[in-house]
């Protein structure tokens, strides 16, 4: 039986994923601010977690240890604005690398649930939602 990993394309289809991602979260407004200027490491520690967590080689865990993902985004305001953000990024990165259409449900609903799994903040109220709060607290 494949794995994941080997179902979308093994490491050449996983090279153009996270490139074609991280060219999305760069011009991302919702996710932009909570990534540094310079994406290459980060994108670099990307590939060896996913290909790890699409079961391919234990790239993230040989060089970091466990991965322990609440943890370590934990620093950074991850609401579910910014989850929809970040798996939108990775659904058109998926068309954008060419990763063969069988697995891609499969392996957006494995992103989804760790997505939501990482939220660790609210959403902050946008101006219209904010007017749209005092006008019924006004009317009562």
């Amino acid at each position: 039986m494949q794995t994941l990993y080997e179902l979308m394309g093994g490491a050449d289809t996983l090279a153009r994923l996270v490139a074609a991602f991280y060219r999305r979260v760069k011009h991302d407004p919702d996710l932009a601010p909570i990534f540094p200027a310079d994406l290459t490491p980060v994108q670099e520690k990307q590939y060896r977690f996913l290909t790890q967590f699409f079961g391919g080689p234990p790239l993230y865990s040989e060089l970091y240890g466990h991965p322990r993902l609440r943890a370590r985004h934990l620093p950074h305001p991850i609401t579910p604005r910014r989850a929809r953000a970040w798996l939108a990024c990775m659904d058109a990165a998926m068309d954008e690398a060419e990763v063969a259409p069988d697995p891609k449900p499969e392996l957006m609903r494995r992103l989804a649930t760790t997505a939501w799994h990482m939220i660790n903040t609210a959403d902050e109220k946008t101006a219209d939602e904010e007017s749209d709060a005092a006008g019924e607290d006004s009317s009562g």
